[in-house]
């Protein structure tokens, strides 16, 4: 078996056919506007995209916009994501970012990762998913469990911390696709690379892959 070329070698190759794979790969979460993806995926931490997707309808016809949520106090909102669970950090960090927005932004969802920083409750990774989706901004790599699985298992990145796999991620592909990488490793590790089971057998990529390409027996 001959040695697989190093990441920077297989990145362009590898972001290619999962393109080919997942031509329809986007953002799984339910929203329509940036207020709502913001707090979306502000929901999403520690929880899957399906059960954010089932309390968003009712959250937002309670809280329509960053004016409504900063009206309330945490208790209010707690009762519509507690499912999501840390349903009190989240209820208070929608609150919290809520009175940034209305304060400082007239109640719109900022169009820089600096910006958004300062809202609490939103890390990097909500910050990247909201302007690449919203807004067309490549400002990062959206590193969820996912792709942080998947850049050790493709040896993408040695490390094993979302901020350090990130850096790593963006030198391998153009910054016109660090979320066209982001969301195909996401669909790929959702349907093949799964994190009890992968099914490498199955793989496309598993050419690509040290996991997949490792002799069996």
């Amino acid at each position: 078996m001959p040695r697989l070329a190093s990441a920077r070698r297989r990145a362009p190759e590898l972001l290619a056919r999962l393109g080919e794979l997942y031509p329809e790969a986007t953002c799984s979460l339910d929203w329509r506007n940036p207020y709502e993806l913001l707090v979306a995926t502000m929901l999403s931490a520690q929880c899957t995209d399906v059960r954010v997707n089932l309390v968003t309808p009712a959250l937002f016809e309670r809280f329509p916009d960053a004016a409504a949520a900063a009206e309330v106090e945490p208790g209010e909102v707690e009762p519509y994501v507690q499912s999501t669970g840390f349903f009190r950090n989240k209820a208070k960090a929608i609150v919290g970012a809520s009175r940034l927005l209305v304060e400082h932004h007239g109640g719109n969802v900022p169009q820089t990762m600096e910006e958004l920083l300062l809202l609490p409750g939103v890390a990097r990774k909500t910050a990247s998913v909201v302007l690449a989706w919203c807004f067309g901004i490549n400002a990062g790599v959206t590193v969820d469990t996912h792709v942080s699985r998947l850049a050790q298992r493709l040896q993408l990145s040695r490390h094993k911390e979302p901020r350090r796999i990130e850096p790593d991620l963006m030198k391998l592909v153009a910054q016109a696709d660090w979320q066209n990488l982001s969301i195909r490793l996401i669909f790929h590790g959702r349907a093949v690379c799964t994190a009890r089971k992968p099914r490498c057998g199955d793989c496309p990529i598993a050419d690509l892959c040290p996991m997949g390409s490792r002799p069996s027996g």
